[in-house]
């Protein structure tokens, strides 16, 4: 997975816009204003998502490439370190799961609000 991969996929979903809130370096991609995924672009050496707490421990002991969340809260993100152990498949898998988890703690009105966009 290349750096344009990641990007078009989680701008493919509903109510997600990119940006740099950080610096000039950090992509982070948000729905309705709330962060989901994180990148360094001119790394690209790894990947920002979020986790549940539970989920967070048991693919860190699963996968060498999983690691606690850089910069982040430990118990809440997890970082994937992009060196091809993890299938993209997978990858896009934990991307889905990061944003359904931030979608599913928005508030009934940004929640509406979501669902009227294309």
């Amino acid at each position: 997975m290349n750096i344009e991969q990641l990007r078009n996929y989680c701008l493919k979903k509903k109510g997600v816009e990119e940006g740099f809130p950080f610096d000039e370096n950090t992509l982070v991609f948000k729905v309705m204003g709330k962060m989901f995924a994180l990148t360094d672009v001119d790394e690209f050496d790894g990947v920002n998502l979020k986790c549940d707490p539970e989920e967070a421990v048991q693919l860190r002991e699963k996968y060498d490439a999983v690691q606690p969340g850089y910069h982040m809260s430990k118990k809440h993100w997890n970082t994937i370190i992009m060196d091809g152990s993890v299938s993209d498949k997978l990858i896009y898998e934990w991307v889905d799961k990061s944003y359904d988890l931030v979608v599913s703690k928005l508030t009934k009105k940004e929640k509406a609000l979501l669902d009227k966009m294309k």
